[in-house]
């Protein structure tokens, strides 16, 4: 066979093809005559035929049929086909594949080679890809040449050692002695991997950690010999001596001295030294300065310290470099907690980051604005971030927005500014404010009873401008429901009140009602509005018309509202103004357990748990029917939710008639209806708390569901003296990293049980399993069968809400025998 030709030749020939498909032919051509010369077990040309194999490889060609022959090069005696052969194996193989395992011995006799070349080739492709089989064989011979007097060999010596302590952390132990020398060491190289070695040590083991904190004073002395020595041309970059290393130092120094004030306080005057004499003019030097910082927030620095760390990140936000700007904004907000005040002083310039064209530091600045936002700045802050909703992109409307709700709640001067707050948002960004929102901002106007008039004068306003932003129309909706009476009166002593008619405020809760532009869930709102104005308005004959046309309506949820509607105006109607009677004011969740700390932005306020009673989770009836839909089935009754009586019993008893009285034979979907006849253990103990504590030892607990973290556990108990009722509690665990928020639990069983679900003891369910949810569910099985249960869990995890749907089939049958 002619010789093949030579890896540049290749390389040019590629070079010149002028289309993909070219290439791709060359390449075919060039690979089936390296196969050929392979199968002719060709020694004089395999090495270069594998080193054109490796470029083909890099350009993303398949050239796995060469792994073979990487081995044979290893193999080889000559130094220029183990170099060809060490690199294919570095690129074409890992420790997945079986075929690496017949390198072991290679590697070994090359380790003990007389050549040091060669040895520096077998540990560079053991600290590549060797396995965890490969270095538990190897690391004997490792922790010789650990030791060895050669530094060539030495520097590669320790980083093979950083790699097999990755894939077998067990044998970290056996290079303990080898590192006792090895930062005594001049040879910039053998210093340089020694100190990444000691950083995977510290970094893996609490006991290495502590050991070697002994070496703290050394580190420092190395430290400042870099920053005192005059320049080195060998190591020097941009002017600065030797910066990698300075790096690595600073890094494990960081470490070192985290949690531990004695070595925090050996290295408190190097760092200072660090920060004030770098520097700043080049890309090198900012290097070091932000490795200076993360050390210096990360060990017990001083509070002096720490405020030039801060203050050398605030020059940072002041680079022209997009990268530098933005790593100083990530590094302000992790100490803005920290270091509150110290961040607050480079407010301007993170404000001013709000303007700048890449999208990642504006992400970031708006972050960091949330977190500078405190009492004392609420006002200017809020001016600069609804500047900033009002013109920013897209993406971010639904953050910012999310942020100004909560920072106004918490920072808010004066319930006026509030709602004037809360409109400007509504109003600029409605349709990207998430749904959650829509009920918390119904609270606050609802809790703020002297700014009634004014919130529905202005909402009102609002609605006659724009009906597209559907979170708006929806609060807006709701507010003239329930004060429109306000409205139309004129009562408004905030600013000048606005005259209106009954007829006007009709018209447009009616267009909202036929609008394109409005969601179902709108039209709900402002359906329920019109018959609560029935109370508080005159035209009670114009909204009956209303109400009945839509009893008629293709949505199902809007028909059964109105179904529902037209018998309160009928058969009911003696009981229309105490239902549809102003809603009172709504207490907000009072936290569990003893008095907290609530850290906030740069001030501390103790808050005091509301002795009360445990608030109540209430389940509106369309959840409790959207549970049947989302169940399926027809054989399935809903949970009933407990709630504080408000009623006599003689109403309550008048409502359930109410709701189980509807004929909905009509529609095309009928919902089903609360039963009738309550079962004698619904009515009594209405309490959120357990009813039983004896849990029986001779019924097992069982896992009804676990997925994604969550872990639902039933334990079971009998309910004395009616043994056909069964205690049944549910435990809701949570082993990820991120606590679950807004956590509800829901159920439907068959027609032949009835159920009732009592209040959660929270609706978070904490992280890492540091504690769990319980709920206490009662069920009445009279003719004692298998239970079934339907369950849905809603939960918010890590900002994304979660939904999902589970069947419980495998009850123990000891619970009702």
């Amino acid at each position: 066979m002619p010789a093949p030709i030579r890896l540049r030749e290749l390389i040019r020939t590629i070079r010149t093809a002028r289309t993909q498909a070219e290439e791709r032919e060359m390449i075919q051509k060039e690979c089936a005559a390296i196969r050929s010369s392979f199968r002719e077990e060709d020694n004089t040309y395999r090495c270069r035929n594998v080193a054109k194999l490796l470029y083909m490889h890099m350009l993303g060609y398949p050239a796995h049929f060469g792994q073979l022959e990487c081995l044979k090069l290893i193999a080889s005696q000559k130094f220029t086909d183990k170099r060809i052969g060490y690199l294919g194996a570095m690129l074409l193989l890992d420790e997945r594949q079986d075929v690496h395992l017949l390198m072991t011995n290679c590697i070994k006799n090359d380790l003990n080679h007389s050549t040091q070349y060669v040895q520096g080739l077998a540990l560079c492709t053991l600290g590549c890809m060797g396995s965890s089989e490969m270095c538990r064989d190897l690391a004997g011979e490792v922790e010789k040449l650990l030791k060895t007097s050669n530094s060539y060999l030495r520097k590669k010596a320790a980083l093979c050692a950083v790699h097999v302590i990755r894939k077998v952390p067990e044998l970290m132990e056996m290079f303990l002695p080898a590192t006792k020398n090895l930062l005594s060491e001049k040879n910039h190289g053998v210093l340089h991997t020694s100190v990444v070695l000691l950083t995977e040590m510290c970094e893996r083991s609490p006991d290495m950690l502590l050991h070697f904190r002994k070496l703290v004073p050394q580190l420092v002395r190395i430290l400042k010999n870099l920053i005192m020595s005059g320049y080195s041309p060998e190591h020097d970059v941009s002017g600065i001596s030797d910066p990698f290393l300075q790096v690595r130092i600073l890094r494990l120094l960081r470490i070192l001295g985290k949690s531990d004030d004695d070595s925090s306080e050996a290295m408190n005057d190097i760092l200072a030294q660090v920060a004030t004499n770098t520097e700043t003019s080049k890309n090198v030097g900012n290097a070091i300065l932000y490795e200076t910082v993360l050390t210096i927030m990360d060990i017990k620095s001083e509070s002096g310290l720490r405020v030039l760390a801060i203050n050398i990140l605030g020059r940072f936000l002041l680079n022209n470099d997009k990268n530098i700007r933005y790593v100083a904004l990530t590094s302000l907000l992790k100490t803005v907690q920290t270091d509150h005040n110290a961040v607050q002083r480079h407010r301007s310039t993170i404000v001013d980051c709000l303007k700048d064209l890449d999208v990642s530091i504006k992400r970031r600045a708006m972050e960091l604005s949330f977190a500078l936002v405190n009492g004392n700045n609420i006002r200017g802050m809020m001016k600069e971030l609804l500047y900033f909703l009002d013109s920013c992109d897209p993406e971010f409307k639904a953050d910012c927005a999310s942020g100004v709700f909560l920072a106004a709640e918490k920072y808010a001067p004066s319930k006026r500014w509030h709602i004037d707050t809360i409109m400007r948002v509504l109003t600029t960004a409605g349709s990207y404010v998430r749904d959650d929102s829509v009920p918390n901002l119904i609270q606050l106007i609802t809790n703020s009873v002297e700014m009634h008039a004014y919130t529905v004068q202005r909402l009102y306003k609002a609605l006659l401008d724009d009906i597209s932003q559907q979170p708006l129309v929806q609060v807006s909706s709701w507010c003239i429901g329930e004060y429109g009476d306000l409205l139309v009166s004129g009562q408004c002593e905030e600013e000048e009140p606005i005259q209106v008619t009954e007829d006007e405020v009709l018209d447009v809760l009616e267009g909202l009602l036929v609008s394109n532009l409005s969601t179902p869930v709108t039209r709900g709102y402002s359906l329920t509005a019109i018959m609560k104005l029935s109370t508080r308005f005159s035209s009670v004959n114009r909204i009956k018309k209303v109400v009945s046309i839509y009893g008629s309506s293709i949505d199902v949820e809007l028909q059964q509202r109105a179904v529902e509607y037209n018998a309160l105006f009928k058969k009911y109607d003696h009981m229309r103004p105490a239902l549809l009677e102003r809603m009172p004011i709504m207490e907000k969740t009072a936290s569990n357990g003893p008095t907290e700390i609530v850290q906030t932005n740069g001030e501390t306020e103790p808050s005091v748990p509301d002795t009360k009673h445990p608030p109540l989770v209430t389940q509106p009836a369309n959840q409790a029917n959207d549970l049947l839909d989302l169940l399926g089935g027809n054989d399935v009754v809903p949970v009933i939710q407990t709630t504080l009586p408000t009623k006599p019993a003689s109403a309550g008893g008048e409502l359930l008639d109410l709701l189980g009285d509807l004929s909905l034979s009509g529609g095309p979907a009928p919902a089903p209806s609360v039963p009738l006849s309550q079962p004698p253990f619904l009515l009594d103990g209405l309490s959120s708390q357990p009813l039983f504590n004896d849990i029986s030892a001779a019924i097992p607990p069982m896992t009804a569901y676990s997925k994604n973290g969550l872990k639902i556990e039933f334990t079971f108990e009998r309910a004395n003296p009616n043994p056909n009722i069964a205690v049944i509690t549910i435990h809701a665990t949570n082993t990820t990293e991120a606590d679950m928020t807004e956590f509800v639990f829901q159920a439907a069983v068959p027609k032949t049980f009835q159920l009732q679900l009592l209040s959660p003891s929270s609706n978070i369910v904490p992280a890492l399993n540091q504690g769990s949810v319980t709920q206490v569910i009662r069920v009445l099985n009279p003719q004692k069968q298998q239970l079934r249960m339907r369950v849905k869990l809603t939960y918010t995890h890590k900002g994304s809400p979660v939904q999902d749907l589970a069947e419980v089939n495998n009850f123990p049958p000891q619970s009702w025998q």
